[in-house]
This record gives structure tokens, sequence and C-alpha cells, in this order.
């Protein structure tokens, strides 16, 4: 098999709008690129020149990327273990790989729901391999864009997984990068913040810079600009924002590999020693009625 076709998928049927038909694999994708980095198999020739163009300018790339995965699962471990959180809108999911959100948290609780969002087909196609959670809980998939928060927390499915009466863990893991000045991230991502009660978490991590002077800006994003979604890099203070109004989780927004690392890591080093990404949690404040009746609406 030619070494271009390897993640094709099969034909579907005639007419068909099944995700599988609406695949586009010469059109780099950020799930697909994510997935060759880590070493899976569901991409494409475009996806893979798209991150040999970034290991060429970062050699740590794929090493940073998987310390980026490896910050969500010890994320995940937090708000299911510590945080008591036994509900999770994981929106950019990306293709099934180990230990998906729904794996972490339901280990620790077994009754977790967990409900994933992502815009590729691809991943629709392979969500399947994400419903066989513990029979004690609840995973399911919605194919949606995150730049439509109001379809997201509308959707039938999304309301049968979550219930927003109680607190909710909104997961937003390396996807806020991929949405533009002009898409009004702090917006959307307020949106879904306003959304949850008191008591909720955000999770979320964000590529940027800061700790590559020597690389310039325009180097970094090019291999997506053919992409299906241009890369945003933002500084500290830019990705600071998205947590604005809630507290955040000892020990702040950090780089990934420093936020709570397990004491044993036998992960390959980074090349460099940074893995070019934040990330951190924070819980949204429980106002009580006295103090809301005080202060008014």
């Amino acid at each position: 098999m030619p070494d271009s076709d390897r993640g094709t998928d099969p034909p579907a049927p005639a007419g068909s709008d099944a995700p599988i038909s609406r695949i586009n694999r010469h059109i780099p994708h950020p799930a697909r690129i994510y997935d060759y980095l880590l070493g899976g198999k569901d991409n494409f020739d475009a996806d893979r020149k798209a991150a040999e163009a970034l290991i060429e300018l970062s050699p740590g790339t794929r090493e940073g990327v998987r310390a980026h995965r490896a910050f969500l699962g010890r994320a995940v471990r937090y708000l299911a273990d510590e945080a008591g959180i036994t509900q999770f809108l994981d929106i950019g999911t990306g293709i099934p790989t180990q230990d998906n959100t729904h794996t972490i948290a339901q280990r620790a609780v077994p009754a977790a729901r967990v409900a994933y969002v992502d815009n590729d087909p691809i991943v629709l196609v392979h969500g399947r391999a994400l419903l066989t959670g513990d029979p004690a809980g609840m995973t399911d998939m919605i194919e949606a864009d995150l730049r439509q928060p109001e379809k997201i927390l509308d959707d039938p499915t999304v309301r049968r997984v979550i219930d927003f009466t109680r607190p909710v863990a909104v997961i937003l893991a390396g996807v806020m990068h991929f949405i533009t000045d002009q898409e009004d991230p702090y917006g959307l991502v307020e949106q879904f913040k306003a959304a949850v009660p008191g008591g909720s978490h955000l999770l979320l991590s964000h590529i940027t810079l800061d700790f590559a002077d020597q690389v310039r800006r325009e180097d970094f994003t090019k291999p997506y600009d053919n992409s299906s979604a241009p890369m945003v890099p933002r500084r500290h203070d830019e990705t600071l924002r998205f947590f604005a109004g809630w507290d955040l989780v000892d020990p702040g927004l950090v780089e990934v590999v420093t936020w709570r690392p397990d004491p044993v890591d036998d992960r390959e080093p980074i090349p460099g020693g940074h893995a070019w990404a934040y990330g951190g949690v924070a819980i949204k404040p429980v106002i009580s009625l006295a103090h809301a009746e005080a202060h008014g609406p």
C-alpha cells in the first residue's frame, strides 16, 4: 500500500452523508496532525507532511505533544480524584488514543459521564471506540465546532449526558490556539463558562512561543496555513485571559510539564527542555444566594 494511502477509509454508500464521506484527506487537519505526532495511524499524507514540517522546525515537537497529552491525563485525574468532578464536556477531543478523558475519569469514578465534541468527521468515525467506558457511567460523542457554543450546549446528546445544574469540567485542551482573534476566542470560552454552575472547572491548554525566542511566529504557524484551521500561539498573559473570573488551582497557569508532574516520569526528555504549551485548571466561584441578592444582577 502506498504511504500516501495509509489512513484511507472504505468508501461510503452512494449519496451518503455519513462522516466518512466528508473526510478530506488532502487538507491537513489539526486532529490528524496531532494523531500522527502521538504515533497514531489515523492520518493522511497531507497531515504527515505538516507534522514533519513542525518537527523540522522544532525537533522536540513530538515529545512536546506527548507532554501536552500527559498534562491532560494528570489534570483529568485531579478533577475526578481530588476535585470530585463527575461530568466532563471535552471539546476538541481529537482522534481516540490511549487514556482518553472517560478512561481516566471512570478509573477514579466509575459513574463519571463524558460528552466528547469534535469537528473532524474522522474523529466521529473512530468515536465508537470511546463508547466502551465503565457501564456505571455514560460516554457519548457529537460532531460540532466549538465556534458554535449554542449548538453544543443545546445538543440533545450533550444534554442527555451532562446535567448543567451540577458542576461540570469543561475541557479545552490544545484547541483554542486554532481559533483566530477574529473568531473571538475569549467570547467563545465565556459562553461555555457561563453555561455551567459554580463549582465547575475549566481545563485549558494552549500553544505558546514564550519558550522559543529563536523561532519566528510565521515559521512556526506556516505548516498550518493550508490546514482546516490556522495556528495562533499566544503569550502567557493572553492565555491567562481565558480563565478570567475563575480561581486557578495550584500551581496556576504554567508550562504543561510543570503542572503537578508525576513523581516518576519515564517519558523521553524534550529536546530543548520545553513543551511550548501552557496548561491550567480553574474553578468557578460558588456565589451564595445572599451574596447575589446583596450585589444585584
